[in-house]
């Protein structure tokens, strides 16, 4: 009986050596330490049973891993306890240890028997090349053997030694580089450095009418119709605009009627002045009356006509879309749309104030339309803006005017683009710190 017991007991022990090696083999083929914390709390169940294992990383202060969770949250109370009291045994134990309740004070021990089985393993995770500061934490409820810790303590040195390996990769000792090669390279990139380049900034830029006509509200009103579409040729004189004028013609025919009647009363008055004395002497206020009613009259006439706007010269109609205008109430004087020769274009660039650089009349410009990305227009710098301005994006920039080189069929009022404007050279040092300098100088106050 005795040497089966004998004959099982070494089955067992060779059993367990054998899963000691198997799990050391496995250990070698992990890629990454999440990898290998994650083996270290589930797998090391294969050597021997447990309920729970936590995987303490002493270098971070916190749990790394816990079997049968894919991540354990820090912020949870069970995580919080678990780290006080890892970090207590971490400075306590350097060496495998049998752990239970009754080496804890009343607090920890309450914590214990709440969160904890009965019996726990301390197992320092140790490295040939260095502490690695892990710590394997193994419980359950039964005590823990001689055998288990000599097994969990060779299966500890394989997990300490693969987990530094991981970690250490990319610690490598380099080569340092001989101090001639570092002189030789610090010349060459002063010497680059020093290459004197253009200064250049891009900025979005938008093909606009040069010189255009604007076509304004002679009187207060609300537009009827739009007689043209957008871009139409027009010629000088031909009708664009008709502002509502029924208003204007009931004035126009009440003026008419009143000057019929004080035409009459005056009429009247004349037959009558030949034998009336009195109806003389009213004949002059009647003729003031007349010639009132007549002016008013023909001003109204003169107003019904400037209802319809004409085109002041020969262009095209520039505005967004009819039904834009249609219906809008306007005031004297505001701007309703533009009449503009299409060969007679420049540039408008809105260069925001944080790219700005030196630029003076004559600058080279560039421009990239949107609709052509892979050609350019070669223009002039001609006029720029005195001070920035609030755009329609909400950005303070500088107004810039350019003109065209030479006409381009690519070119029609409207397009937008981006334009790159060239100022003076520079060294390319001073070039790539222009920003960093002035956010410098605006933060020290020099």
């Amino acid at each position: 009986m005795s040497e089966m017991n004998h004959a099982a007991a070494a089955e067992g022990h060779l059993r367990a050596l054998s899963e000691l090696l198997r799990l050391q083999g496995r250990v070698r083929e992990l890629a990454s330490s999440d990898e290998l914390a994650f083996f270290m709390v589930n797998e090391t169940h294969r050597l021997t049973p447990y309920r729970q294992a936590l995987l303490w990383d002493g270098a971070s202060g916190r749990l790394r891993a816990v079997s049968g969770i894919a991540a354990p949250d820090g912020h949870a109370p069970f995580s919080q306890e678990m780290a006080r009291l890892c970090s207590r045994w971490q400075q306590s134990y350097s060496q495998p240890s049998r752990l239970d309740a009754s080496v804890l004070d009343p607090a920890d021990r309450a914590v214990w028997q709440e969160y904890l089985p009965a019996y726990g393993l301390w197992l320092p995770l140790p490295a040939a090349q260095g502490e690695t500061g892990l710590a394997l934490l193994l419980l359950r409820e039964t005590p823990w053997q001689d055998g288990d810790l000599l097994l969990l303590k060779e299966l500890g040195g394989a997990f300490g030694h693969a987990w530094f390996g991981l970690n250490n990769r990319r610690g490598a000792k380099r080569q340092k580089p001989k101090r001639g090669k570092v002189i030789a390279a610090c010349a060459v990139l002063l010497a680059l450095m020093l290459i004197p380049v253009r200064q250049s900034v891009i900025a979005p830029a938008e093909v606009v009418a040069h010189r255009p006509a604007l076509l304004r509200a002679p009187l207060a009103g609300v537009i009827d119709e739009i007689l043209v579409r957008p871009n139409q040729a027009v010629k000088q004189g031909q009708a664009l605009v008709r502002l509502d004028s029924r208003e204007l013609q009931n004035q126009l025919e009440s003026a008419r009627q009143q000057f019929a009647a004080s035409d009459g009363e005056y009429r009247q008055a004349q037959q009558q002045a030949l034998s009336d004395t009195d109806a003389k002497a009213q004949l002059a206020v009647l003729a003031s009356r007349r010639e009132q009613g007549r002016t008013e009259m023909a001003f109204l006439q003169a107003q019904l006509a400037r209802t319809e706007l004409v085109a002041p010269r020969d262009g095209v109609a520039i505005f967004d879309d009819v039904s834009d205008l249609t219906g809008r109430p306007v005031a004297v004087g505001e701007k309703i749309m533009l009449v503009a020769d299409p060969a007679d274009s420049e540039l408008e660039i809105q260069l925001p104030a944080a790219d700005a650089i030196a630029l003076a009349p004559g600058a080279d410009v560039r421009l990239f339309l949107n609709v052509a990305p892979d050609k350019s227009v070669a223009a002039t710098l001609q006029q720029t803006g005195y001070r920035a301005a609030l755009t329609a994006e909400n950005i303070m920039a500088y107004r810039l005017r350019a003109g065209f080189s030479q006409p381009d069929p690519l070119l029609r009022v409207g397009l937008k683009g981006s334009a790159k404007i060239y100022g003076e050279r520079t060294v390319l040092i001073a070039w790539l710190l222009r920003k960093p300098w002035s956010a410098m100088r605006v933060w020290l106050g020099v």
